[in-house]
């Protein structure tokens, strides 16, 4: 009976390789506690530096402009010659586009009828639905082609957001309804947008 009572004693008491896998633990912990207050300090050391830069640099801005007797300006940023070309060339863009545009008319589109189809046709015929009814409602004549005569009276185009609404939940989920912009310009070609709000 003696021999369990020492085996059990012998169990409870670390052995000697456990002991020294605790204390390099313990002082690995120690070492990363050393270097991360290391690195927290030097980084404080910098931003007082930085901080102080900053402030003598303002300083001398304030009494720059005392002695001249002007205001400070709010820093303010001067466009580059780049960024004021790019602008001028939007606003060209959107006059244009106004002056082009003829006619301009949201409609809300009913797509039930796309439903009676089989599961994987009904997107692509909610497509030909929202054609056929703005060809109709936008007035776009179709020609008939012939040899002779190769130009379009009117173009329909359906942009890439009324695309990706249309497909949003695949080919078998087309939208009920939608709600788009019809853009007509001077050349007769009809453009397709998201009605704002959808």
């Amino acid at each position: 009976m003696d021999t369990n009572k020492d085996k059990s004693i012998e169990a409870d008491s670390p052995t000697e390789a456990e002991q020294k896998k605790e204390e390099g633990k313990e002082a690995k912990e120690g070492e990363k506690n050393e270097e991360t207050t290391e690195v927290v300090e030097e980084e404080a050391e910098a931003k007082g530096v930085q901080e102080e830069e900053e402030a003598a640099v303002k300083f001398e801005r304030e009494e720059a402009t005392e002695e001249v007797g002007e205001e400070t300006p709010e820093e303010e940023v001067a466009p580059t010659p780049a960024e004021e070309g790019e602008k001028a060339e939007e606003k060209k863009r959107e006059e244009e586009l106004e002056e082009e545009i003829v006619e301009e008319r949201i409609y809300t589109i009913p797509l039930g009828k796309a439903w009676i189809s089989p599961r994987k046709k009904r997107t692509p015929r909610a497509v030909r639905i929202v054609r056929s009814f703005v060809q109709k409602h936008m007035k776009i004549e179709t020609k008939a082609k012939t040899e002779e005569e190769e130009e379009e009276a009117g173009r329909l185009v359906i942009s890439d957001e009324v695309n990706r609404k249309l497909w949003s939940h695949g080919v078998e989920k087309p939208p009920r309804n939608i709600r788009v912009r019809a853009v007509k310009d001077k050349e007769g070609t009809v453009t397709l947008y998201l009605a704002k709000g959808d």
